[in-house]
């Protein structure tokens, strides 16, 4: 018998969506963001319940290896950009807001790694002092960023147009190329970038497709993008997922004085 026990695996946070069923309130989180942490990260995936004040994010944060805040059908109330409340950038989480502002703050703070798609790039642009554009479809000269309104989801989740990646960024760095292509399901995006942030990839018509937090202590990237849908069927995914994965055992070494192999990660 074996005495000496295999290390665990690396604890990666991912804050839930909260909504209704019937008059109950649920917290959430989708099954592939859960998956694409557990299969691609290989980190074990750990809700953060979306209760705002009530938790104490400083001793909560520094119990995880890594941060990933995920997509969500709603969006980032407009109040906390300094912009007025706007039906059209309907539906809301007040929830999740009153949780995940505070939380990347914390992450970034206690340099935790953080990697954030879709809303919270939203949120993290948001969270850093920028700004958004709702209904981005309706600005002169911009592409239709909405997601395909399709039963098939592969369908849903396609390719839709190129990104542009910025030479000698992180991004770069990590797909070893100068431009994807990439899915497209989004109605908000960036406007004003925050001071803290550096655009790491770009639409055809502008819009901040990537970004990369200036003078991090540690991974630190969002996407506006999907990659974690099917994600080890796409290789520029499986890249940025692995990156993150490699910095998340990274700082679980730092922080517990040992970490998994990527073999005993992966159960071989």
């Amino acid at each position: 018998m074996n005495d000496i026990a295999a290390p665990s695996l690396p604890l990666v946070g991912l804050p839930a969506d909260t909504f209704l069923r019937g008059p109950h309130i649920f917290h959430g989180v989708g099954d592939k963001y859960v998956r694409s942490v557990a299969v691609a990260a290989q980190a074990a995936p750990v809700m953060i319940p979306s209760l705002g004040a009530l938790l104490s994010l400083p001793d909560l944060v520094s119990r995880f290896d890594g941060i990933v805040m995920t997509g969500s059908v709603s969006n980032v109330h407009p109040t906390h950009y300094g912009a007025t409340s706007d039906p059209q950038a309907e539906p809301h989480d007040d929830a999740r807001d009153a949780t995940t502002l505070d939380l990347i703050r914390t992450t970034l703070d206690l340099g935790v790694p953080l990697f954030v798609i879709c809303r919270g790039i939203q949120e993290l642009n948001v969270a850093l002092g920028g700004t958004l554009q709702s209904e981005v479809q309706e600005l002169p000269g911009k592409l239709d960023h909405r997601e395909i309104k399709h039963d098939d989801m592969d369908t849903r989740y396609a390719p839709r147009h190129p990104a542009r990646l910025t030479p000698g960024g992180i991004l770069a760095g990590i797909l070893g190329t100068d431009e994807i292509e990439i899915n497209s399901l989004h109605r908000q995006a960036i406007a004003e970038l925050a001071p803290g942030l550096k655009a790491e990839a770009t639409a055809p018509d502008g819009t901040v497709e990537a970004v990369s937090v200036r003078d991090a202590k540690a991974f630190a990237l969002g996407v506006q993008w999907h990659p974690e849908y099917k994600v080890m069927e796409n290789p520029d995914s499986v890249k940025i997922f692995a990156a993150f994965g490699d910095a998340v055992r990274a700082y679980a070494r730092r922080r517990t004085g040992s970490g998994p192999s990527l073999v005993q990660a992966a159960g071989e």
